[in-house]
Order: structure tokens, then C-alpha cells, then sequence
């Protein structure tokens, strides 16, 4: 009891009212985004952040400040709050905006940068990032070594003034739109005592010689997962990420970004909104059974709002963040689950229907959401330690 009475505070985030500014923006976006589908520039669509590719509409956020809203404004940055980039990143994922061009770039990948990046990486790549003009893809995840991660054999070796990279990274989503892909490689040999000692992070040109993209596809044929080969791929010192050695540390301090976000809950929000576009108020089920969701993801959000002021804070809600990605991802399938239950439609990306439309959608994006950002037994086992119950 006395172990997870002193672990326990890691779930205990102080809890976070949004300003006035930050509401504010909130009617600034929704304004851009009611706008923006007038004029058709995109259709809502269910987990359109790993799927809805637009560079031009990413550029159009940049414009407005809407990318990069925390970084140093020498980069290209905002000097926003965190709670103020919550806000748009909420707005965007609730109108199913086309938002993957620039995801991880603004994410993680920018905040990688800003703390373990060279001087010249951050004046090279942060203002395109923050324009919405550079695009980053993740490569983590490997055949045989998604959720343990510390296993990875893709390897980058010492070869005069730079490295050499041979390996494969899969899952790799838009990495054949992406720039650049921050790859995790082992430069020292597999120490089973200590796995995750050996581990660098690097900065890949997409289009360097070596480089092989090739898709992943869904059942349905489309594409945003990738399998990515480096075959004696070459990467000068310059575009080394932080310390050589120190990538776990590296990788593990970005999960709190990756894991916490309302990317995590609001995914199929388009197919519940229309759930309950087409819901009978007088039907007692549908009215138990939507409230349930809609419980769960108040509470969800509550929490992914106090870890953004926990991150505006400078700190390392890791465990809470594993706990947003868990609940989230389940979430996310419960909510196709009761749409089939009570909706009785078909589902079908040709149907004139939105909600026939939008749970064929869910259903074939379903099996990736415990794919991405870690699988629920592996974040289950991060929020146990973190309690002091493993």
C-alpha cells in the first residue's frame, strides 16, 4: 500500500481551466474552419489526422500561426502556451481536418529538435516545420520489434566523417509525403543486460540514395503506412539527433507528446457526432449508451488538458500519457462497437449516408489505433510500474 500511495501523484495532475485567449482562438478556428469546408477545401472524415493529407491546407495553418505555437519565435515559433495549441489541435481533430501533413512535424518531431537539436538543425528545419511546409515521419517500429521497441536491429555504423544505416523501419505513416524521418538505430551492439543502452537518433533524408519506400496498405487499398528500407544509407554528423548513445532517453522523453494528445480520443468523433445526428431522443438505449461515451470522453479530455499544462510546466507525465493512449484507443473502438450496435446500417465508404460513410472509415482505420504510439498491454505495463504495482 505504502508503494502506491508515494506512485500514485503521477496521476495527480493539477487541474487546468483554459484562459480567456485560449477560447478565444477557439471561435478564431472554428471561424478558418467553418470557412474552409464552405469552400470545399475538405471533408470531415473520421482519424483524418493519420489519413487526410493536404500540404496546402498545413500550409494555410502555418500562415496563421497555427503550427510550431510553443517554439521560439527565432524558429519560426509562436511563444504560445501549451493550453493555446490544445485548443487548435482540438478544434482540428473535432471537424475531421486534414491534418496529417504537418502531425508529427508540430507533435513531437519539432520538440525533439527544440530540445536536443544542434543550433544549425533548428535554423535548417524548425521555421519550414512551423510554416507547415516540412514535413517529418517517425522510424521507430521494426519487423519483430513494434511494441519492444529496445529490440531493434536496424544499425547505423561509424564510416569517416558520418554513419551508415542499414535496416527496416514499418508502420512509417506518410513516409512517402513526409521530408525527413527521425530513425532510431543502434550504434553500439545488443547488451542484454542492459538493452536499452546502445540506441542514437538520426535525421534521414527521404530521398537519399538507399532509401526505399513501399506501402502498407488497409484493406480497402489506401495508403498512409509504410515499410521504410535503408540500404547503406549515408547521414553526416550534422544530422545526428541529440547525444550518440542517449536515443531511449531520446525517444521516451517524446512519448509524453505522442501519447497524450486529443488525437488519442477524438479519432472517431466524426462517427459519433453522427450517430447522434441521427439518435431518437425518446429511445432510453441510445440515450444510455451515447451518454457513456460522451462520459468517457469528457473524462479523457480532462486529462489530456492537465497533461498540456503539465508539458507547459516542463515536466514528464509519461504514466499519464500512457493512460490517455490506453483508455483513448479503447475508446475509439467502443465507439464504432455501439454505432453498429444501435445505428443498424451497413457500412460503406460509397454511401451517400455520412454515417454509413464514416463507421466503413472506423472500421477499416480500427486495427491501427493500438498500432500507433504503442499497444495497450505495453502502455498498461508502463502505467502498473509507474503505480508501483510491477
Amino acid at each position: 500500500m505504502a508503494t502506491s500511495t508515494m506512485a500514485s501523484p503521477l496521476l495527480r495532475l493539477p487541474d487546468v481551466e483554459l484562459p480567456v485567449e485560449a477560447e478565444q482562438l477557439r471561435d478564431e478556428v472554428r471561424a478558418f474552419l467553418d470557412e474552409e469546408r464552405r469552400r470545399g477545401a475538405f471533408e470531415p472524415q473520421t482519424d483524418a489526422w493519420l489519413a487526410g493529407f493536404d500540404s496546402a491546407f498545413s500550409a494555410r495553418l502555418g500562415d496563421r500561426g497555427w503550427l510550431g505555437m510553443t517554439w521560439p519565435r527565432r524558429y519560426g515559433g509562436h511563444e504560445r502556451p501549451a493550453l493555446h495549441r490544445f485548443v487548435v489541435v482540438e478544434e482540428l481533430l473535432a471537424a475531421g481536418a486534414p491534418v496529417v501533413a504537418h502531425w508529427v512535424s508540430d507533435r513531437q518531431s519539432g520538440p525533439a529538435l527544440l530540445r536536443y537539436g544542434t543550433e544549425s538543425q533548428r535554423e535548417k528545419l524548425l521555421p519550414a516545420m512551423a510554416a507547415g511546409r516540412c514535413f517529418f515521419a517517425i522510424g521507430m517500429s521494426e519487423p519483430d520489434s513494434g511494441s519492444d521497441l529496445a529490440s531493434i536491429r536496424t544499425a547505423a555504423r561509424r564510416d569517416g566523417g558520418g554513419w551508415v544505416l542499414n535496416g527496416t523501419k514499418v508502420w512509417t505513416s506518410q513516409a512517402h509525403r513526409c521530408h525527413y524521418m527521425i530513425a532510431l538505430c543502434r550504434t553500439a551492439p545488443l547488451q542484454h543486460e542492459d538493452r536499452h543502452a546502445g540506441l542514437s537518433q538520426f535525421i534521414v533524408d527521404l530521398t537519399a540514395p538507399g532509401v526505399t519506400i513501399t506501402p502498407i496498405r488497409l484493406l480497402d487499398g489506401e495508403h498512409h503506412f509504410n515499410q521504410v528500407v535503408l540500404d547503406d544509407v549515408r547521414v553526416g554528423d550534422d544530422m545526428v539527433l541529440g547525444e550518440v548513445g542517449a536515443g531511449w532517453r531520446q525517444v521516451t522523453s517524446e512519448l509524453a507528446h505522442e501519447r497524450s494528445g486529443p488525437e488519442r480520443f477524438l479519432s472517431t468523433l466524426p462517427l459519433l457526432r453522427e450517430l447522434v445526428r441521427g439518435a431518437d431522443p425518446d429511445d432510453d438505449r441510445q440515450a444510455t449508451e451515447v451518454g457513456a461515451l460522451v462520459a468517457q470522453l469528457w473524462a479523457l479530455r480532462r486529462l489530456s488538458l492537465q497533461i498540456a499544462g503539465s508539458l507547459d510546466r516542463e515536466e514528464a507525465p509519461d504514466v499519464a500519457a500512457a493512460l490517455v493512449k490506453d483508455a483513448g484507443t479503447t475508446l475509439e473502438n467502443e465507439i464504432i462497437d455501439v454505432v453498429r450496435a444501435l445505428a443498424q446500417v451497413e457500412p460503406s465508404r460509397s454511401s451517400p449516408h455520412p454515417l454509413e460513410r464514416e463507421l466503413a472509415r472506423a472500421v477499416l482505420h480500427a486495427p491501427g489505433f493500438t498500432l500507433r504510439g504503442g499497444t495497450n498491454e505495453v502502455l498498461r505495463g508502463i502505467v502498473a510500474r509507474g503505480l508501483g504495482l510491477r
